[in-house]
């Protein structure tokens, strides 16, 4: 296949639209369900880099759940604890396979976000995975392949419209790239940047130990930036990513953008929210509105007589501002990573109140040594990698 055509561009009034080889060509992908669109191309492509990415650096199964040219998170195939199985609401099915734990993590980190989401898989789809993909509210899948049962599972979603997409693995783009905008055509090379322990050999702060899991954990958080619309920050922890900030001007917004993602990713492991007694016959996405609002600011709208009843099968305690600092100062050893540098100390403040001990960053603001002693006054370990990582 040389070309697809789509069913309209970004919005339905932006047509002809289609995908097609400049060289003519064929297309590296084949649409085995649904009718993919133009955003969900767009999702796909991005998210199966990072995934490729993930999966050359870790060795280790690699998922991400993307909206809006965005990963809403990313993570590798870890096995799940028991609370973070119950958390991401799937410990009702068992010991997953590596590459749904993987799934699971990407989804779970920020499932609001992940609503409606467009999914990428580093490996063959199996089953596991589809079964997991199957109950939650999302667009489409692209993967290298399917297994029969799977592909069978993922066909029979959206009375029969689930968008899945297989691409070949052994496809490698052109060195440079192009895109057209107000009809002129821009032209750059990849960004081929190959992300490993090397990556971050420069620490410039007085704590020079990032352990293991720390070296993984900040290879994720650049690769996935490395996908993510600019300002980015990416806070990651044991593979997953925790809290991702996309797309804002500024970087202190990015960093307090995650960093209160990665908060609520913490909030729901706490006794409060474990415990909250919800009626049995709440939706999925009714229960996560319902969580996000209860850690947040807005409780009211949950724990309100006449609002309550419909949630919960009795009325909770208010998590109070206090306890849940509380909670909070009980997450540690986090990883943050930004695609440029952070040019005032205040990002590290922020960072510190959400756990971070280990981060990289390009360096090179005339007030790096402002930011490098706010690390010292924490004990965190900073890597400066000396590249940037926009991506627009």
């Amino acid at each position: 296949m040389k070309e697809l055509e789509l069913k309209y561009g970004c919005n339905p009034n932006q047509k002809p639209s289609r995908i097609y080889m400049a060289d003519g060509g064929e297309l590296p992908i084949q649409v085995l369900n649904g009718r993919p669109g133009y955003i969900n191309f767009l999702d796909a492509f991005n998210g199966w880099q990072l995934v490729s990415e993930l999966k050359k650096a870790t060795g280790l199964p690699a998922a991400t759940s993307f909206k809006h040219v965005s990963p809403a998170g990313a993570a590798v195939g870890m096995p799940l604890t028991e609370t973070l199985a119950k958390i991401y609401w799937v410990d009702d099915l068992g010991e997953l396979s590596p590459l749904a734990s993987a799934y699971a993590r990407a989804r779970g980190a920020d499932r609001m976000s992940s609503f409606g989401d467009f999914i990428s898989l580093s490996d063959v789809c199996d089953v596991d995975t589809a079964r997991l993909i199957k109950r939650e509210v999302s667009d489409g899948v692209i993967a290298p392949g399917y297994e029969p049962e799977a592909l069978d599972i993922l066909k029979a979603k959206k009375n029969g419209n689930y968008n899945v997409i297989q691409i070949d693995p052994e496809y490698v783009p052109e060195k440079l790239e192009h895109k057209d905008v107000f009809g002129i055509t821009f032209e750059q090379g990849r960004n081929e940047l190959k992300i490993d322990d090397e990556f971050f050999a420069n620490v410039v702060t007085e704590n020079k130990e990032l352990t293991e899991q720390a070296k993984i954990d900040l290879a994720i958080s650049m690769i996935t930036l490395k996908y993510t619309q600019s300002n980015s920050v990416c806070f990651v922890k044991d593979g997953q990513a925790i809290g991702i900030g996309a797309g804002q001007q500024s970087r202190i917004h990015c960093t307090r953008l995650a960093g209160q993602k990665a908060d609520n990713w913490w909030l729901r492991q706490s006794p409060q929210v474990m415990d909250l007694p919800f009626v049995d016959s709440i939706r999925r996405a009714d229960r996560d509105n319902a969580i996000d609002l209860y850690i947040g600011e807005d409780y009211k709208d949950v724990l309100s007589d006449g609002a309550w009843q419909a949630i919960f099968k009795e009325k909770p305690e208010v998590f109070t501002r206090e306890a849940k600092r509380e909670w909070l100062d009980k997450l540690e050893n986090v990883a943050l990573g930004s695609d440029a540098f952070f040019p005032f100390g205040d990002n590290i403040e922020r960072a510190h109140r959400s756990g971070v001990k280990y981060i990289a960053q390009p360096g090179g603001s005339v007030r790096d040594d402002n930011v490098i002693d706010t690390c010292n006054k924490y004990g965190m370990a900073m890597a400066f990698t000396g590249l940037r990582l926009f991506h627009h």
